[in-house]
């Protein structure tokens, strides 16, 4: 499939258990190189984007997948370990020095207290998103200068779109002091759906783009290509890469739905 740089994109889906998935990259329509990858994994599923205007994004970014496809292969899994995996890969791209950085975002089906939890973790601008049939909500808050600014009542989420300094990022993962990761804990629910992304997305397609789309195609690989297509329409002047992962487990409906950060 081409796209109108001429560019190929990178669409792909799997089902694993009753995790079902769908994830779209593209370099954009400006870009050369797409610096961001994604993992879709049986319990990982998460998005890293390099930094653009840094060396070798591609590379922290692929490294800061392959960590993550590591945690995704143990026979189990908690918060600690995500912490862990993550911090990891940062001390290896601060050491590595030429490797570059990289934002992260996403989800892991953890077990916590011997129940299923999915534990949201975020480093930078890359976005998570939950989707549960009625509301949209972005689950992760950007590390980035413009959302401080939003904060603290200097600048509207409108004017982000516009901001000239909204790529600035405050955390980031392969600088050292600035890696330190989001995290929020919460039960497993059916019929949940995410979003994860890039700021190639989210910069270019708004928050009610996105619920129009994961309302108008129930599945998750043509819900992520059509994110990334919306994006494409209105410039994508960054990469951009859309992972929409669909959960159908039922799970113990006594169970309190409100995210929390790990202790």
């Amino acid at each position: 499939m081409r796209r109108p740089n001429g560019a190929a994109e990178e669409v792909r889906g799997s089902t694993m258990g009753e995790i079902r998935t769908g994830v779209t990259t593209h370099p954009g329509v400006v870009r050369d190189v797409n610096e961001d990858n994604a993992i879709a994994g049986r319990r990982v599923f998460a998005v890293a984007d390099g930094v653009g205007g840094h060396a070798a994004g591609e590379v922290a970014s692929a490294l800061l997948v392959e960590r993550l496809h590591e945690l995704d292969r143990l026979p189990a899994a908690g918060p600690e370990d995500v912490r862990a995996t993550l911090a990891a890969a940062g001390r290896s791209l601060e050491e590595a020095g030429h490797a570059g950085m990289t934002t992260v975002a996403g989800i892991a089906l953890v077990t916590v207290s011997e129940r299923p939890h999915w534990v949201v973790f975020n480093v930078g601008d890359s976005r998570v998103y939950r989707f549960d049939g009625t509301v949209l909500t972005q689950l992760t808050v950007d590390h980035s200068e413009a959302q401080e600014l939003v904060a603290a009542g200097l600048l509207t989420a409108d004017e982000v779109r516009t901001y000239p300094r909204r790529h600035v990022v405050t955390r980031v993962l392969g600088r050292a002091g600035m890696s330190d990761p989001d995290l929020w804990l919460f039960p497993p629910r059916a019929g949940e759906r995410f979003v994860i992304c890039t700021d190639g997305l989210s910069n270019e397609v708004a928050d009610t783009e996105i619920d129009e789309v994961l309302r108008s195609h129930p599945d998750a690989r043509e819900a992520a290509a059509a994110l990334v297509d919306r994006a494409l329409a209105a410039g994508a002047r960054d990469n951009v890469t859309a992972l929409v992962a669909d959960y159908a487990v039922v799970a113990d409906a006594s169970c309190d739905t409100a995210p929390r950060s790990p202790r």
